[in-house]
């Protein structure tokens, strides 16, 4: 076996098969209308979440980008908060992960410094200004 994988042909046999186990094991996207109703009940929840204590008088755009799904617009403004589907125009952070990211984030079981920490979340803009989220929306 091990002569076998030494030449070209067996390395091509050895890449293609587990590149078909890859795919085997792949998780399989939800569908649009799944997804969307996931991200919707996420975002929903975030507003339920809003503690203005915590805000203050903040004013700023948390823009989520959704890798495989919508853009979200997060505006916290002097104790309110707004949450609509839309990429904003000028948010005052970017936060960019895929939607299983954001619902282990929001659920509490995915630490979100960690995530980002690992790549699973990428932040542009006020990136300091992400690190309250966790005390702007308590679990």
């Amino acid at each position: 076996m091990k002569s076998l994988l030494r030449t070209k042909a067996g390395q091509r046999v050895l890449s293609a098969a587990l590149s078909l186990n890859a795919k085997r094991y792949k998780k399989q996207p939800t569908t649009g209308e799944a997804t969307m109703a996931d991200l919707n009940a996420v975002f929903t929840s975030m507003e339920q979440r809003f503690n203005a204590a915590a805000a203050g008088d903040l004013q700023a755009v948390f823009q989520y980008q959704i890798t495989d799904g919508d853009a979200w617009a997060v505006t916290v403004d002097n104790g309110q908060c707004k949450v609509e589907q839309l990429a904003h125009g000028e948010p005052t952070v970017t936060l960019t992960m895929d939607s299983q990211t954001l619902e282990e984030v929001m659920s509490g079981e995915t630490d979100g410094m960690q995530a980002f920490m690992t790549g699973r979340i990428q932040a542009d803009g006020d990136i300091m200004l992400a690190t309250r989220l966790t005390s702007i929306f308590p679990l």
